[in-house]
């Protein structure tokens, strides 16, 4: 850690942190570094935009209120609100990649089935149940996912005998942080791939806290120095993995 006084960020004599997410989905974890005496402030370096064509995700809710798939696939919150909001058969399972995710899915009244133990796409891929054999064809499973995700789930779940529909849900588009925030920072908190990526292109390499693994491998892949990786992704393993790394620093 550096020297009291010898970065913008710590003016108030506090460890200063950015969270790169919206306040709104900030909150907690705000709530949380500011109660182990940290300075933490939140804006978000990407947002999700509506896809610009809307008929491939009009088709696929269409076919899900038909009952045409066995499973729902969720990886991220964006997913949630773009898919959800036409009637829903009681026949599809929902697999959710983590506590967010799935808390998102509640609110919509969706009962999730499956949560993998590690909150990746792979994690969620490896914890799948392989799909039922003596069909003419491979029962179908909907992934709504944004449009710059990998093609780590499809695979996997196409590996497990599954058909695998891949549906644009929501694009990501570049958020610029406000000229007061562009300032050093003792800890940056990256919450996914596309976050640690802007936030090197907008603040260059800082030392950051992963929320996960694929989020710390991208991280250190454009520059930046990991600190720690949340255990889980949760608010309060985000804010403890924080904590951690600046006392080991």
């Amino acid at each position: 850690m550096t020297e009291p006084g010898s970065r913008t960020a710590a003016a108030h004599g506090q460890t200063a942190v950015l969270v790169a997410r919206s306040p709104e989905r900030a909150a907690g974890l705000l709530a949380l570094l500011r109660a182990h005496g940290l300075d933490p402030v939140a804006a978000p370096v990407i947002e999700r935009a509506a896809v610009e064509d809307r008929a491939k995700l009009d088709a696929a809710r269409e076919r899900l209120a038909d009952g045409a798939y066995e499973w729902v696939a969720i990886t991220s919150v964006n997913a949630v609100d773009a898919l959800l909001g036409a009637a829903v058969p009681d026949t599809v399972r929902w697999a959710a990649v983590g506590p967010a995710t799935q808390q998102a899915l509640a609110r919509h009244g969706v009962t999730v089935d499956l949560v993998p133990a590690t909150a990746t796409g792979a994690g969620l891929a490896e914890a799948f149940p392989a799909a039922p054999r003596g069909r003419d064809t491979a029962p179908r499973v909907l992934l709504p996912l944004g449009d710059l995700a990998s093609d780590t789930l499809r695979a996997g779940l196409v590996a497990k005998g599954w058909a695998a529909d891949v549906v644009t849900a929501y694009r990501t588009v570049t958020r610029e942080l406000p000229p007061e925030l562009r300032r050093p920072y003792d800890v940056v908190v990256v919450t996914s791939g596309s976050v640690a990526r802007q936030v090197a292109q907008q603040l260059g390499p800082q030392r950051v806290v992963a929320i996960g693994e694929p989020s710390a491998r991208v991280a250190g892949d454009v520059g930046h120095t990991v600190l720690a990786v949340a255990d889980e992704p949760t608010d309060e393993s985000l804010a403890d993995a924080v904590t951690a790394a600046l006392v080991s620093t």
